[in-house]
């Protein structure tokens, strides 16, 4: 065994923490397959010929950047990936549509399908999507070792997205005729508000669908979100339902601290028994992130909805049980959604989260990319310290933080003040950009640090939000059961994406001598 390995076993060994989400990455990573695939045959309903067809529409490319834009010394580049689909552009004057990818790998149905490539045929403009630097194939030999994870930030990322628009630029040989437009989700869509702020001379709007600007190091108002969600009747939630969540966390706490852990092992399948204080943390955590993903992505793809969930904590049939224990109901609801997982017992070893973050081979994965991304930049933990939170108490700040000291060396105390820069450098929720679209679901728990309000801003007619919605909803296709207020919300942005284009064409029209002051 090399010096290395043993450091780490003995680490893992030491350690008494617990990291934020690993269930949740998972359901994340699965709510992205279903919309994939719901993608997919949206597309190929509306292509008619197949996905051969479907297919030969976009084309991928690389574009070589620089590891670091900000050091003329190091001339180290790495391939990034890119899609496009000139399907509907009209070279003249069509607008580019530019897609921004984030935490993860970048599909081809970035340019292929979603509401941004319906304005795109409407608009006949190009659509370019751009990978996030060291997320799927963006990514150069060992880049996920530590020493090198300094290259990646969201400075670098927006650096790359101007030398991506110059490249597309020359390529296509664009003018200012040429309209940017940019587009993102979640993490990608603060990216592209960002972008708007930082490069406006290259970007004339942009539109950041359910994105935190704001930085936050202690995220305890995810969990008053998704609470409040749980017990809102407009998407199946109920009082009792939040209740009797809350009581089931309560149970289990208590025979854990009853020292019966083997009960709670076998109750909830445990894939082993959570017989450490750490693992039993990791319990209480991914019991959480069932909910958490629930609410989150709320009819969007996770195999559970809101009105799914209460009704197994709620309805005694569904349940399965004849009392009205709240332990009962939580063991039932863990047993389903193993079953709709195909998850064969409960992973609740912190052990092998730590391993999982510490991959250095895995880029598709993102997972210790992110997490790097929230030590250095953003904090985004989501704790359960104050009453508001319906879950476990276990579920602290420090516990979670500690894994930026232990995977990567970083200081707690340097978390506060990493986090004080993004917001100063970015302008947190009161940025002064102009032309930038905020769009938010009114029970994602992600709005909390997004711009939810338009009065006293510089751009007063800035921010949209969905009632009944969750994240990112308003990206994906139109689908016959969206809600009434998804509707009128993508009406609303294609309002928005249809005056930045007509302001534009105007001040980049060639007006005879005279007309304005010439």
């Amino acid at each position: 065994m090399t010096p290395s390995v043993i450091r780490w076993v003995v680490m893992i060994l030491l350690m008494d923490l617990v990291s934020s989400g690993r269930v949740l990455w998972k359901t994340k990573e699965r709510v992205r397959d279903v919309r994939q695939q719901k993608a997919k045959q949206h597309l190929m309903m509306r292509a008619g010929k197949g996905p051969r067809a479907a297919a030969a529409l976009h084309k991928e490319g690389h574009v070589h950047q620089p590891l670091d834009h900000f050091s003329a010394q190091n001339t180290e580049t790495f391939p990034q990936r890119f899609f496009l689909n000139e399907q509907f552009w009209e070279p003249a004057r069509g607008p580019v549509f530019l897609y921004i990818e984030g935490e993860g790998p970048l599909s081809e149905l970035s340019v292929l399908a979603g509401h941004h490539v319906a304005m795109a045929e409407e608009h006949g403009a190009l659509l370019v999507a751009l990978e996030h630097r060291f997320y799927g194939t963006s990514i150069h030999s060992g880049a996920l070792e530590t020493r090198n994870l300094q290259h990646l930030s969201s400075q670098q990322a927006l650096s790359d997205l101007a030398a991506f628009q110059r490249y597309i630029k020359q390529k296509y040989n664009l003018s200012r005729r040429n309209t940017w437009i940019s587009f993102g989700g979640s993490y990608a869509g603060a990216l592209s508000a960002w972008l708007r702020g930082k490069f406006p001379h290259l970007i004339y709007g942009a539109v950041a669908s359910s994105a935190p600007v704001r930085a936050e190091l202690d995220f305890s108002a995810y969990n008053k979100v998704v609470g409040r969600s749980l017990m809102d009747e407009r998407v199946g939630g109920s009082e009792k339902c939040l209740n009797n969540i809350w009581e089931g966390f309560r149970a289990v706490e208590a025979v854990l601290q009853g020292g019966n852990v083997a009960k709670v092992g076998t109750d909830f399948a445990c894939c082993e028994p959570p017989t450490s204080p750490e693992d039993q943390a990791e319990l209480m955590q991914s019991l959480a992130d069932i909910f958490m993903g629930s609410v989150q992505y709320n009819e969007e793809g996770v195999s559970l909805t809101i009105a799914r969930l209460c009704d197994l904590m709620t309805n005694q049939d569904e349940a399965g049980v004849q009392d009205e224990e709240a332990y009962s109901r939580l063991v039932k609801l863990v047993e389903v959604y193993r079953t709709l997982e195909k998850e064969p017992c409960l992973d609740v070893s912190h052990r092998q989260t730590v391993l999982t973050l510490n991959k250095t081979t895995d880029s598709r994965s993102g997972y210790r990319q992110w997490f790097y991304q929230t030590c250095t930049e953003f904090g985004f933990y989501q704790t359960c310290e104050d009453t508001s939170c319906p879950f476990s108490r276990m579920l602290t700040l420090q516990t979670q933080t500690q894994l930026c000291r232990l995977l990567f060396g970083l200081p707690q105390h340097t978390l506060s003040m990493n986090i004080a820069f993004t917001n100063q450098y970015y302008g947190g929720d009161e940025p002064h950009s102009q032309r930038v679209l905020y769009v938010n679901g009114d029970i994602d728990p992600w709005m909390e640090l997004s711009v939810v309000r338009n009065d006293g801003s510089v751009d007063r007619d800035r921010a949209v939000v969905i009632n009944g919605t969750a994240h990112c909803a308003d990206m994906n296709p139109t689908r016959p059961g969206d809600r009434l207020s998804l509707h009128q919300a993508r009406k609303e942005i294609e309002r928005h994406v249809a005056t930045w284009l007509k302001y534009a064409a105007w001040e980049n029209m060639d007006w005879p001598t005279g007309i304005l002051g010439g």
